[in-house]
């Protein structure tokens, strides 16, 4: 299969590393110097390619989403911060009639903990005892805070009943690839649940499965809800 990266920096050279184990072959790569003004992504220049993966920015995302789907390519979208533009970006893929798989992270351990998260929410959710906090860390050059994947905990915390306040925080520094902290603290005892990312592969991992899934199928996807049909 050919695969179009959109947004060519750490995490798209990496996935460009890992396609060719998940049967990719790298066919297009695209950036700020050869993708501007969006004039890489017409029918023309996309002919042939059976997926993309987009890892640019937020500000940028759904313009290269929206013009992927009308080019008929199928994208996985990875890039946070532009979430409150969902609804848009949801009609241009369905009027396209085309697909899309997003997620504010692509690593199946942290939906695995995501699901652990939403459980120990549940649970506590009428102990009025236990307040909240969520926690995270990224790397310096990461431009969002609190990152989507942080807020995304919050938000699951929030739909698992546990309706009290969750004092949320994040800390930039280095190149930590990512850890995310979800507790629970009472006069009792305290509750610490934790993800740490080793590498940013994980995530690579990740969205080539998922580009993988998505060629060929039509409709907006959460990457939780397709996980259990990955292969």
């Amino acid at each position: 299969m050919n695969l179009a990266i959109v947004g060519y920096g750490k995490m798209g050279r990496l996935i460009e590393a890992l396609a060719p184990g998940y049967g990719f072959e790298v066919k297009l790569r695209l950036n700020r110097a050869n993708n501007a003004a969006y004039e890489a992504l017409t029918k023309d220049k996309l002919a042939g390619i059976d997926a993309a993966v987009e890892f640019s920015n937020a500000q940028a995302a759904p313009e290269n989403i929206a013009r992927l789907a009308r080019a008929g390519v199928a994208t996985v979208a990875g890039t946070t911060g532009w979430f409150d533009r969902l609804p848009s970006v949801r009609g241009a893929v369905e009027g396209a009639g085309s697909g899309l798989v997003w997620s504010p992270n692509f690593s199946v351990g942290v939906q695995v903990f995501a699901q652990i998260v939403s459980e120990a929410a549940r649970l506590l959710a009428n102990e009025a005892d236990y307040g909240a906090w969520a926690w995270e860390i990224h790397h310096a050059a990461k431009k969002d805070a609190p990152s989507g994947t942080l807020l995304a905990l919050a938000a699951r915390m929030k739909a698992s009943g546990y309706e009290r306040a969750i004092d949320t925080s994040s800390s930039r520094a280095g190149s930590h690839p990512g850890t995310h902290e979800i507790g629970f603290d009472s006069p009792a005892d305290t509750i610490t649940l934790r993800h740490v990312a080793r590498s940013r592969e994980g995530f690579a991992r990740g969205a080539l499965r998922a580009a993988r899934w998505v060629g060929g199928k039509k409709g907006v996807f959460d990457f939780r809800e397709i996980i259990g049909e990955l292969d």
